[in-house]
This record gives structure tokens, C-alpha cells and sequence, in this order.
């Protein structure tokens, strides 16, 4: 009985990922969704393809003493089912010391983690590199209380501005 819920479970796991990857696809044309939020974003547009930004992302990354823990996109599930969408990417990257720093201060912060980039094919021979800046993401957590966690979301601002220069770079 456990094995036919756990299939029951991930079919329809794939089923409802599958929707939303096609309502993504009947919506893609409109322009409003390239509109990125105002505040508490860095967007950058990188003169090299979706592929090598990607890449280029994942070296930056390791190069600044992170890691990739998490990669998750609808592009190559939306391949599989024929459907053709803009390559994206989301990349959770993070490192064990600020979790640890982030979990002595505020537990319910840690559901934040990790932070996450976000690749966008625009065309061949460009892509979209953006997220959303750590000290915004744990805002609602900082407190004269958790001292730590502002100064961790504050580094982690310059580290992932120094992530996303290095990505973009020529």
C-alpha cells in the first residue's frame, strides 16, 4: 500500500509540474512577465547565451567559497513533454557556516535558504542573470535580537553582488 501512495504521490507531483510549466509556456508572450521587481532585486542582462551564463555562474560561485545546493528549471521537463520554452534556471547556492549562524538566531529564517539565482535565456546570445538581495530575503527575521543574522545577510549581499559581477562578466 506505502509503494502505491508513493507513485500515486509522484505522479501526480509530475502532473501538476507539468501544468504549470505549460501555463508558463501559453504565457510566456506576455511582456509584463519580464518585468522585474523595483526594489530588493539586482537584474543584470549578460551579453553571452543562456548556457555559458549558467556555466559561468556555477564557477563564480565555487570561486567565491559558495556552493550550488539546489538547480531546478522547467526548461528540459517541458523538452521532454514537446513543449519549447526560454531556457531558466533557478540556482540555490548557499554554505553551511551561515546556515548555522542563521539557525542560532532566527529558525524560521532558515526556510529562506538557500538563496537562489535566477538564469533567463532572452534570446541566442544573451541571458538574464537575477536575485534577490540576501538582506532583503531575511529582512523580516532581523531583529535588535538577531545581530548575527543582519551582519550574515549583509555579507551575503556583497558575496552574491561579487557572484553575479563575476557571472556576467566578459
Amino acid at each position: 500500500m506505502n509503494r502505491f501512495l508513493n507513485q500515486t504521490r509522484y505522479y501526480l507531483a509530475a502532473f501538476i509540474l507539468s501544468m504549470g510549466a505549460g501555463s508558463f509556456t501559453a504565457q510566456a508572450s506576455d511582456s509584463a512577465l519580464n518585468d522585474w521587481p523595483d526594489q530588493g532585486w539586482t537584474v543584470i542582462s549578460a551579453e553571452k547565451d543562456y548556457a555559458t551564463l549558467l556555466d559561468d555562474l556555477r564557477d563564480a560561485v565555487e570561486d567565491a567559497g559558495m556552493a550550488v545546493v539546489t538547480e531546478a528549471g522547467p526548461t528540459e521537463a517541458a523538452t521532454q513533454r514537446g513543449e519549447t520554452i526560454p531556457g531558466n534556471r533557478v540556482v540555490g547556492v548557499f554554505r553551511n557556516d551561515f546556515a548555522v549562524t542563521i539557525i542560532r538566531e532566527s529558525v524560521p529564517a532558515m526556510i529562506e535558504a538557500p538563496l537562489r539565482f535566477y538564469v533567463t535565456e532572452e534570446d541566442a546570445e544573451s541571458a538574464t542573470l537575477a536575485w534577490k538581495h540576501p538582506n532583503d530575503v531575511f529582512a523580516p527575521y532581523i531583529t535588535e535580537h538577531t545581530p548575527d543574522l543582519a551582519n550574515a545577510a549583509q555579507e551575503l549581499d556583497v558575496i552574491f553582488q561579487r557572484i553575479g559581477d563575476s557571472a556576467v562578466a566578459p
